[in-house]
């Protein structure tokens, strides 16, 4: 079987798609494969947060808010239902309130600082003992990702040229030319890599050197009796201040990090930090750890889990919730770049290596990189 295509995209995470709406809205038909038939990556198994509150300032912020902008006229059009909820990062200690108001001074994120009370009325399911205030952040977005990704590809599918082949392990690209395992081919003008954490499929030599490491991060969902409030924000604790680097800029988060590696040195071991993302549907997706190549291992930790919980407890009343799945999740992260993005011959474009913020990015990187490609 052989047919032809403007354009061809290898991976059908939210990566995956991104370039091929960037693809389809100017016109192009689009080949969309993916070895899944249905797609079970990382792009499924994260918070379903766009967070552009963890981009530094500059153009990474732009590109996340340009981001946001695009995951809203997804959802106008009818693609996928993404919820504009905002975020709340919480203080209970004094160094943690620190960052968070230096942070706010600086005036580089659509953000303030909002007292205790404040926080409760936006988020009455946090622990209120101890709370002294919180960052609100109203940029956030929630989406269900393990319902926006399928429906995204339906959605493509049914409007634009684009055709998906779900299920499809592409083995070789040469010459404009795809092969599948099954001994399909296809031709394309252009074809993009979107590979995420299979870094030894296509092109092994380009990516093992690229500066690119996998990292695992165990999460969990709970659901829970109580009513929880519409659009409720996002939440993040302390531990998440040392994690974005948009707040490696506060001179006051190096006394935060020195408290946490002398009180709690077992969350550094692990990469702990802790988030929560209330679902519409009463479920809350919780986590996470992060652990890096070597250190991976197919068997998931209990002691990560119990960590997670434990320090969540700090933050969250969960009294009446119950833990109903675990999971982990895989991708691949650049130390220095938010994308790993080369360009080989005959038109083949390997761009993976969004770490963590594939939900956040991608379509803003994306978007980037097309209107560059046409103006070369």
């Amino acid at each position: 079987m052989m047919d032809n295509f403007d354009v061809a995209v290898v991976g059908g995470g939210i990566v995956g798609l991104a370039h091929a709406w960037s693809a389809a809205k100017r016109g192009l038909s689009v080949l969309l494969l993916d070895r899944d038939p249905q797609a079970c990556g990382a792009s499924v198994r994260n918070f379903g947060m766009v967070w552009p509150i963890g981009q530094p300032s500059g153009d990474l912020y732009t590109t996340a808010m340009q981001s946001r902008s695009l995951w809203l006229e997804l959802s106008e059009a009818g693609a996928v239902e993404a919820e504009s909820c905002g975020s709340l990062h919480l203080a209970y200690r004094d160094d943690e309130l620190a960052v968070l108001r230096e942070f706010c001074a600086g005036g580089t994120h659509a953000c303030e600082l909002i007292d205790s009370q404040s926080v409760l009325a936006k988020a009455p399911f946090v622990q209120c003992e101890s709370l002294l205030g919180g960052l609100w952040s109203s940029t956030e977005i929630r989406v269900n990702p393990r319902q926006a990704i399928p429906s995204l590809l339906d959605w493509l599918r049914n409007n634009f040229r684009v055709i998906p082949m779900m299920g499809r392990t592409v083995v070789d690209v040469s010459d404009h030319f795809i092969e599948s395992s099954d001994g399909s081919r296809w031709r394309a003008d252009k074809i993009i890599i979107c590979s995420g954490s299979d870094l030894r499929t296509l092109y092994p030599e380009v990516l093992q050197k690229a500066g690119l490491r996998l990292c695992k991060l165990q999460m969990l969902e709970a659901t829970t009796n109580t009513s929880l409030p519409p659009a409720a924000p996002h939440i993040a604790g302390g531990l998440t201040l040392r994690h974005y680097k948009s707040f490696e800029s506060c001179r006051s988060l190096d006394a935060l990090k020195q408290r946490i590696e002398r009180e709690t040195p077992e969350l550094n071991a692990y990469g702990i930090h802790v988030m929560a993302s209330m679902l519409p549907n009463g479920r809350v997706i919780l986590g996470d750890s992060h652990e890096y190549n070597e250190a991976i291992s197919p068997f998931d930790k209990s002691v990560i889990d119990d960590l997670i919980l434990r320090e969540l407890q700090l933050l969250l009343d969960m009294r009446m919730w119950s833990i109903t799945q675990r999971w982990h999740g895989i991708y691949a992260k650049h130390e220095a770049l938010p994308v790993f993005h080369v360009s080989l011959d005959d038109g083949i474009e390997v761009f993976t290596g969004t770490g963590g913020a594939g939900m956040t990015m991608a379509f803003g990187l994306a978007e980037q990189a097309w209107k560059k490609w046409e103006s070369a």
